[in-house]
């Protein structure tokens, strides 16, 4: 684990200005901003992100921080300081979820959309930001506490523990084997959770190792056996595994179209003659 973690935003401790957030609509906003920036940092970030003016604001504190994320994190780790903000912007009816950071150098884009989806996030561009390099840990429980008051709809509180949890269990195991393996293995072995239910340990450890396997990932005896606990705690609780499914399907066809768009093809050329480029080099040297 990253040894500066400045933990970012976890859970709002009241809102102001009180109001009614039920009627927010397509392209509405809300933000997140840490309550130990310094106003220079805070005007900064708002202008960062597009906010409008009046945009609604959630004050997160670090005593939330550790509510959320003491049970998975040492506390040294976590810090003292609330720093990390975010931007979340109501999307089209069945959009799916979007994820962009900046300064956020531990959790990725794909780690964030995962946990979000677990806690039934759906339909949001979220913008995760901070005035200089954070892990990025803590972002998630403000953004779920926001989204609540963007769609007036509570999360259950041990579906928000699990998604912290499985934000933080996956990007310690992106450290051994990498972010985009931890981020595709834990998206693979939720999609064939919501396909198969399984009915018992052995059942679900086949999907995990078959998951690893497809992936060419290694796992140790310790990293199998902590995924082991974290899905059993995801597939014991009120989630809804038709909605993970369709989210995680939405995640991958929009990778999918960019591939194939103009601009994906574009990307994929620029790869390509890169790689050209780098071969006809070396041959040079040899000739």
């Amino acid at each position: 684990m990253k040894k500066q973690l400045i933990i970012l935003l976890s859970l709002f401790m009241f809102l102001y200005p009180i109001q009614s957030f039920a009627d927010m609509a397509e392209g509405d906003m809300i933000v997140t901003l840490g309550e130990n920036l310094t106003k220079a940092q805070k005007d900064s970030l708002l202008t960062e992100m597009g906010a409008p003016k009046g945009v609604q604001i959630v004050t997160v504190s670090n005593q939330e921080e550790h509510q959320y994320l003491g049970k998975y994190i040492a506390k040294s780790l976590i810090g003292t300081k609330a720093i990390s903000s975010s931007a979340i912007t109501i999307a089209p009816k069945g959009s799916g979820i979007t994820v962009k950071t900046k300064n956020i150098n531990w959790v990725t884009d794909e780690m964030y959309v995962n946990a979000l989806i677990t806690a039934g996030v759906k339909d949001a561009t979220i913008y995760i930001t901070a005035p200089f390099s954070v892990s990025g840990t803590a972002a998630l429980t403000g953004i779920i506490k926001a989204y609540e008051i963007s769609a007036d709809k509570t999360i259950p509180e041990d579906v928000k523990q699990a998604a912290n949890q499985e934000m933080v269990e996956t990007a310690k195991l992106g450290d051994s084997i990498g972010d985009k393996n931890a981020a595709a293995l834990i998206a693979k072995v939720k999609e064939e959770i919501a396909k198969n239910k399984p009915k018992n340990d052995e059942e679900l450890r086949n999907i995990i190792e078959q998951a690893a396997k497809e992936l060419n990932v290694t796992l140790t005896d310790k990293q199998l056996q902590r995924l082991m606990d974290l899905f059993n705690k995801l597939k014991d609780l009120n989630i809804d595994w038709n909605q993970v499914s369709d989210q995680l399907n939405k995640a991958k066809d929009r990778i999918s179209k960019f591939l194939h768009s103009e601009e994906g093809q574009s990307f994929l050329d620029k790869v390509k003659q890169f790689f050209i480029s780098l071969i006809d080099a070396i041959k040079s040297l040899f000739s």
